[in-house]
């Protein structure tokens, strides 16, 4: 790009563009002055890229247009006004079918979908996700999900779900229109709705999803009229460390006393969970409620 100076101040030279790929440099000396005029090489315009610790690129050309997440998060709301809000999982997609949260997971979700007769809402993807969708289909309930192309697991770089309906999942190829589509999912407008946060056990992206989600409770930006109950389910003292850590931050003053225990309930089993929302939603809650299904939950889905 050429430019050319347009006047001087003390040591400060003054440019502009010449739009010809010309650069003046003019120097001043009393009323008199010399141009000096040269050319600048011509330069084939790079891509835009942003170069890794690791060999290789990001290319960010999809995300030149903001109208491109505006329609997945378009597409993702029209989801949810199809198949109702409800409650929405997030969990860790690298906790199989061998783990015992896996199982945990499907119980916990059998009996809640249940319990709360509504949409579950799921990442659609495997692991602990995968727990929740099978307990969800069958305790025969609706079940939704928001997949991203790219995620840890075996069958996510496909925007296809292995055993769902094409129409009750949507594949977002942005992170950011996906957790609309969980915020949004969870928005209780009325009394009669019946949504929930359950965190079950995960790493990064599932705290990333966690502090979001309660981020915006706190702030009171969730966009619900109503409160939205929020589930940390501490399987076998997963959390307890994160716990302790909050405990840490209220001791140093950069969190209010009570103020994160205010904004969700902390659960170490799957009976306490349900004991809370059948609280929360004033639900009778019957005495054999945390044995039904167990047998079916065990079956699998085709």
């Amino acid at each position: 790009m050429g430019f050319s100076m347009v006047g001087l101040k003390g040591s400060q030279f003054f440019l502009r563009n010449d739009q010809q790929r010309m650069v003046k440099i003019q120097f001043f000396s009393g009323r008199e002055s010399q141009p000096l005029n040269f050319k600048l090489p011509r330069c084939r315009p790079q891509p835009r890229r942003l170069l890794l610790c690791k060999p290789g690129y990001i290319d960010f050309e999809e995300r030149t247009s903001p109208n491109e997440v505006k329609k997945e998060i378009e597409r993702c709301y029209e989801l949810i006004h199809r198949l109702g809000r409800g409650v929405v999982y997030l969990g860790s997609s690298r906790m199989g079918s061998d783990h015992p949260h896996y199982l945990q997971t499907l119980e916990s979700v059998y009996k809640i979908a249940n319990l709360l007769d509504c949409t579950s809402w799921t990442g659609a993807g495997p692991g602990l996700m995968d727990a929740a969708t099978k307990g969800a289909l069958q305790a025969r309930k609706p079940v939704g999900g928001f997949k991203i192309g790219k995620e840890a697991g075996e069958w996510t770089a496909t925007n296809f779900h292995p055993y769902l309906p094409s129409e009750t999942y949507f594949t977002c190829r942005f992170f950011s229109s996906r957790k609309h589509g969980l915020v949004d999912a969870a928005v209780r407008s009325s009394a009669s709705d019946r949504t929930a946060v359950v965190a079950l056990p995960g790493g990064i992206g599932t705290l990333d999803e966690v502090f979001e989600i309660l981020a915006l409770i706190q702030l009171k930006r969730i966009g619900s009229k109503l409160p939205v109950p929020f589930v940390l389910m501490n399987y076998d003292s997963f959390y307890s460390k994160l716990l302790a850590f909050l405990d840490d931050c209220e001791d140093l003053g950069i969190v209010s006393k009570g103020e994160v225990a205010s904004l969700w309930k902390v659960c170490n089993d799957n009976s306490e969970a349900l004991e809370y929302l059948a609280e929360f939603y004033n639900l009778p809650l019957s005495k054999g409620s945390h044995e039904v299904g167990l047998g079916r939950a065990h079956e699998t889905v085709s």
